[in-house]
Formats: C-alpha cells, structure tokens, sequence
C-alpha cells in the first residue's frame, strides 16, 4: 500500500506557505548573483589574479575557529512548523589568513538559508574579521530539522529568525578573530559506514528507501588545524550523508523538533572529545542520494516491491545518537592520526571560483514513483564553483546536492591527494544527479532543475581547475 510521499525529503510540510522546492527553485537566481559576487565566468585563474587570490608560500598560516548557538526563544516558535528544540544549531566560522590574504568559511546547522541572510552574515563576518565579501564561503550542513530561513520581510517570525542567526554569527566570528593565530594543517582518511544510498526499485519506477546495492562513499575525510604547539583549532568533516534521521518524525507529544540532527551530533562529539576550544565543522558531501542508514521516519519496501513509511517518533532519537557517535568516533580516530605539516608554518591558501553553464529543465515535484517523465531542457544556468587550497589538500563546492558518482569522480581525477567534495554551498540548491538517474527516473532526476549531462559537465570543469593548480 502506498503512503503519502514524505514531503520533507525536500524539507517541505504540508499547508505551509514557504516549501523547500520553492525556496530552493530561487537559487539558481541566487547561484548566478553569487558567481557576479565571487568572480563571474572568468576562467578559475583569472578571478584568482583579479582579486589578488595567489598564494604566497612564504606566508604563515594563520587560523582561528568560533562557534555559537541560534537561539530560539519561546516567543519565537512555533516557526516553520517545528515546536521546539531538542538540540541547538550552531554558526560555526573558520577563519583563514596568509600574508594579507584572509578567507572565511561559515558552516550553518540549517537546510538551507535566503541569499538575504547570506548576505548579512557576510556583512557581520567582512566588519569583524576584515575579510572581502568575495572571500567568504557559506554553506549549510543540510539538517532537514531545521525551520527554513526566509527573507526578514516575509514576516515578524522570519525577521526575528534572521536576527537570531547574525547574532550567532557575530559571536562566532569574534571568537574566530580572538583565536587567530599561526597553525599548521593535516590530513586525513577514514571509512563510517552510517550513510546508505536511498534510491530503490519500486513496483511503480524508482524512489526512496534504504538502495544497499546502490552506490555509497563510505570514506571520511578530515582536515586538523593546530597551533605550532600542536593544539587543534578546527577539525573539518567531509562525508556524504543527508543530516535526516529525524526529519519529519513527530513525537508521541505531537511536537516536531528543532534538531541538528546527525551532522550536528557527529560535529559535537568532536568538540566534546577536544574541549570547548576546539571546532568541529561538518561540510556535506555528495548527499543527493545518501540518506543516514536508519531514520525515525523511514520508508519501507514489501516484497511486491510496495512501499510506505513508518515513524519511530520518540524511539528516533536513539538512532541519531548512535550513529552521531560512531561517525564522530571514527573522525576522532582519523584526527588523531594527524600530523599536521611540520616544514614551518607555511602553507599554500588560495580561494578561486569559477562558473559552468549547463542545460536546465523546469524544477520538478515529485509525489510518487512513474515510469515516464520529461526531462526536456528548456533553457541554461551558470553553476558557480569554489575551490579552497589549503596546504596540499583543497576543498571542493558547488550548490547543488550532488550524488556519489560525481563525487568519486572528481576524486578520482583530481591531482591532490586529499580532496574534499562539497555540496550546499551558498545556501544551496537542487540535486545535480547523474545521467544514470534520468534513465532510472529516480526522485533526484525529477527534482532537479538540472538536465541530464550537468553533473558530468561540471566534474569535468572542476578537474580541469584542479589540474591547473
């Protein structure tokens, strides 16, 4: 018997004005504003010149890491349809600097954020830390239990809301500005197996559930900042996991918490294990079509191949405890096993971004599993991309959700070792899946505002940026 569909695989409830499809149709707009923001369609070394990008090797390396919790006082909920809060969202801002060049990268526990917000936040951190607007990153940890961050004007509520993310960010980034000092930085990899490919065949076409046969990136990858007495400063996360353990999972009291869900638990146990002064950030990898391995509110497949959902609630919670734990664990492991660069305090940092103009098709909104679909391109879209050098290892994104195929693929072609693909940046936007899944008519191919062929189109720009390095 089939259910209704689970709206909030794209962050969305039901009778709400604002849903995640729409908020997140607007970011090719917003991705388009970015690349004009951040170097337009310039190639990745002419933005790199443009705005004094290149990297001075005699330079010290310099960082300083803050976090702070979004509050969310009672008078302020219910927003977004969550009712409470079970755990806090964090800012969390890296700050970078060698020589006169500084970078800022701020991961929020969110879904997604307005350009709106972005752009106060970019305000906040440009005034306190004194880095160019161009030079800060903002990315999501894509929680789905998180309300949605819409434009302050949309209402009292969503003001107040925005409010309460630039004051967290405020506090981050002085606490970033505070901590900055010369460091050394690290690399390393590991393997959780906490993610699982959700994409499974149905009686009625493919669509979502636990796809063990499915493609899966098992590797963690983490990146250590220490001080030269060898004290960590941040400890980056990369893995590729949708934060959905329990995402629409009501409780037996009929409230829908606020929760920062497996990226934010796995990120805490980090911080827990170093202390207070130390900084976990969880970058999401290609999530597109990972899901957590077990979710409150879960899909289920009988043996007709006939699905439908089932909610935990309460009990959920368990489930991301313990699989917030065993990828925090094995980070920790990893981290450990870090030695940071020893040749002195230099490193190489450089921020480029670049675009690639791929097809578009009109933005979808999947139900149901079919078995015929229109995936005609309509038109185009520039896909901005950022790359990070920091020391030997280099940090990857673009907005869109991407799936496995895709991020192995950039790993697999790339010249640098350590290569950490990232998707929901700048606020985020909708799967970029690849061809495979247009064939299949999978629910990452139908919520796409991307054609078939975009993905492999903007693997290939990045490799070809990669290489040039």
């Amino acid at each position: 018997m089939h259910s209704m569909p689970e709206n909030a695989e794209n962050g969305e409830k039901q009778n709400e004005p604002l849903r995640r499809r729409s908020f997140l149709n607007g970011s090719l707009a917003a991705a388009v504003a970015a690349t004009s923001l951040t170097g337009g369609t310039a190639t990745a070394r002419a933005a790199d010149r443009e705005t004094g990008h290149g990297s001075d090797t005699s330079a010290v390396l310099k960082a300083g890491a803050g976090r702070a919790a979004i509050a969310f006082p009672a008078s302020l909920l219910p927003l977004d349809g969550f009712t409470t809060v079970h755990d806090d969202l964090h800012v969390r801002v890296l700050l970078l600097e060698s020589g006169s060049r500084r970078v800022a990268l701020a991961v929020l526990d969110l879904t997604s954020i307005s350009t709106e917000a972005i752009a106060a936040m970019r305000t906040i951190i440009s005034a306190a830390a004194g880095v160019a607007a161009a030079d800060i990153v903002v990315t999501v940890t894509h929680t789905f239990s998180a309300p949605h961050v819409q434009a302050a004007s949309s209402g009292s509520g969503a003001a107040r809301y925005v409010e309460q993310i630039k004051q967290a960010t405020s506090t981050a980034v002085a606490t970033a500005v505070a901590g900055l000092r010369p460091a050394r930085v690290g690399f390393g990899t590991g393997t959780c197996d906490v993610n699982v490919n959700r994409d499974v065949r149905t009686a009625d076409g493919w669509w979502l559930g636990t796809g063990e046969s499915g493609p899966s990136d098992k590797s963690v990858g983490v990146t250590r900042l220490d001080d030269t007495s060898g004290k960590p400063i941040a400890v980056l996360v990369n893995y590729s996991v949708q934060s959905s353990v329990m995402m629409e999972s009501v409780m037996a009291s009929g409230d829908l918490p606020i929760t920062a869900d497996l990226a934010g638990a796995a990120a805490g146990h980090v911080e827990e294990q170093y202390g207070d002064d130390v900084v976990g950030f969880f970058l999401v990898g290609s999530c597109g079509d990972q899901s957590p391995a077990f979710r409150s509110k879960r899909y289920t497949i009988d043996k007709d191949r006939n699905w439908t959902q089932v909610d935990a609630r309460d009990a959920g919670w368990i489930l991301l405890t313990v699989q917030g734990e065993r990828l925090g664990t094995e980070v920790v492991r990893v981290s450990e096993t870090i030695k940071a660069s020893a040749g002195g305090a230099t490193s190489p940092l450089r921020l480029l971004t670049d675009s690639v103009t791929v097809d578009t098709v009109p933005g979808g909104h999947p139900t149901a599993p079919t078995k015929t679909y229109d995936f005609t391109p309509t038109g185009t879209a520039a896909v901005p991309i950022w790359i990070l050098r920091l020391g030997e290892g280099v940090l990857v994104g673009v907005s869109p959700e991407l799936s496995t195929d895709t991020a192995l693929a950039i790993k697999k072609h790339s010249p640098f070792k350590h290569t950490a693909v990232m998707s929901m940046l700048e606020g985020g936007a909708k799967n970029m899946t690849e061809s495979r899944s247009y064939a299949r008519i999978t629910y990452e191919a139908m919520d796409s505002s991307y054609a078939k062929g975009s993905a492999e189109t903007v693997a290939e720009k990045i490799g070809e940026i990669l290489h040039s390095l």
